[in-house]
């Protein structure tokens, strides 16, 4: 009878122990409730989708009231399978989702009047869970409560500010903990990337079974070293017949492009080539048609050492920017995205003119950073559009083969059904490519192959080679 008793006990503990590993199983698949306020039920103008969305805002530091600003779109099929991606645009100061998000890469596209969306059918929520990033504070919703951040901002602080926010979005998001994660970006975010992935793996050795699973990054048209994208950006004017001779003798000639300022000499020279030979051109992509509207809050910024180089509008359709700022300062576009609940005092734009201008520390070379990322085995991509004129293939090239890395498979066209879609190179520990016909904006203009390019990183496969 004893015996049996004790049975029965061991019998109801059990019982309960696998009803409270039950309860906790079910607790632990509960979103948590700040998930479920970030849920976006439908943007206004939205075609009907099968993903779910979600955006909000993650303080990152409370002192200063720094907040960034997300928009998850989640992948199109199991999403519960698919890795999640980090997306970055650069600048510095413009805003992943005036063109990540709206333009290149995202699930949507905005009509001509702002005032509906369609269907991009090569978004890459088709393969990943993509995360769009509004940084740093002061780009886009993103804001902060202290004044002095928009003027004191650089690299130091954006990288810090971004690795909070995941940290702190994965405890909003924890099916996404230890979820096979990339980064990926353009321009400017040749720097935001490769610093983030360093300040991610620098954190992650102090754990067994890290939060952030970081696996790898890719980045196109990328700012990678002042010295090398400065000579390879010259070199890209003359060989496409972008400026005379005399005046690409004359930059070679007269601007050091080591140096902190460059002399009057140099800025005339650049300012002779882009104000007198260039023409009115897109210069990210110079064989596309420039956007005939002007608007005044619509310039984009990048740096040519420093050399500050501007345009009004980009991409093809050359005026898409314009449309993102027509919808994304409508009040009912705003509050489906749970953004700007603070009442930023000032209308959201595709670029921040004030933090470009006041951006403070940048690396003069991302080279370094990339040396240690290869020896820790993250898988590298970095691709280029060749018809951009900012952050050229030539500059690109140029830098990389600093690297002095080994050649695993030798140079060769890749294929995009049956047109080539660029060439790449294969070497041990980073895969270039290049996208034919493509701007800066690579998956604005060449959305198949910019496509192609993202599965094949994804799953760590070379290009197609036919």
């Amino acid at each position: 009878m004893a015996a049996a008793t004790g049975q029965s006990k061991v019998f109801v503990i059990s019982i309960s122990y696998l009803f409270l590993s039950s309860l906790i199983g079910i607790l632990a698949a509960v979103p948590p409730k700040q998930q479920e306020l970030d849920r976006i039920a439908s943007l206004p103008g939205q075609p009907p989708v099968t993903f779910s969305q979600f955006s909000g805002y993650v303080t990152v530091n409370e002192k200063h009231g720094r907040a960034l600003f997300y928009w998850l779109t989640e992948a199109t099929t199991v999403p519960e399978k698919k890795p999640l991606v980090l997306w970055l645009n650069g600048g510095p100061g413009c805003s992943s989702v005036a063109y990540g998000a709206s333009e290149e890469i995202g699930p949507f596209r905005i009509n001509k009047n702002g005032s509906s969306l369609y269907l991009n059918k090569y978004s890459w929520n088709i393969e990943a869970n993509i995360l769009f990033l509004e940084s740093p504070a002061g780009v886009g919703f993103s804001y902060t409560n202290t004044s002095s951040n928009i003027k004191d901002t650089g690299d130091n602080r954006t990288a810090l500010d971004a690795h909070i926010f995941l940290i702190r979005w994965m405890s909003r998001f924890p099916q996404y903990k230890h979820r096979e994660f990339y980064l990926a970006g353009e321009s400017y975010a040749g720097h935001y990337v490769p610093q983030l992935a360093k300040k991610i793996h620098d954190y992650n050795k102090a754990y067994s079974r890290p939060i952030i699973n970081l696996k790898g990054f890719i980045v196109g048209n990328a700012v990678t070293d002042n010295y090398y994208d400065s000579i390879g950006t010259v070199t890209f004017w003359w060989t496409h017949s972008m400026i005379s001779d005399r005046t690409y003798t004359a930059i070679i000639k007269y601007c050091n492009f080591t140096a902190e300022k460059s002399s009057k000499k140099c800025d005339g020279a650049v300012s002779y080539a882009m104000n007198h030979e260039f023409g009115d051109i897109d210069q990210y992509s110079i064989y596309t048609s420039s956007c005939l509207v002007l608007t005044t809050n619509s310039e984009r910024h990048i740096r040519l050492k420093n050399t500050l180089l501007h345009r009004r509008v980009s991409g093809y359709d050359p005026c898409t920017e314009n449309y993102a700022e027509k919808y994304y300062n409508r009040p009912d576009v705003q509050r489906a995205m749970h953004a700007n609940t603070t009442g930023i005092p000032y209308k959201w734009t595709a670029c921040s003119d004030v933090l470009i201008k006041n951006w403070k520390d940048s690396d003069n070379s991302i080279l370094p950073i990339y040396k240690e990322l290869i020896a820790a085995n993250l898988r590298i991509w970095v691709f280029s559009g060749d018809t951009d004129s900012v952050v050229p293939v030539t500059a690109t090239r140029f830098s990389l083969s600093h690297l002095n890395l080994h050649i695993k498979t030798p140079w060769y066209p890749w294929y995009s059904g049956s047109q080539v879609g660029g060439w790449t190179e294969v070497y041990e520990g980073l895969t270039f490519a290049t996208v034919r016909g493509a701007g800066h904006e690579v998956p604005l203009f060449q959305p198949g192959r910019a496509f192609i390019l993202f599965r094949s990183f994804l799953a760590g496969k070379e290009l197609p080679k036919s």
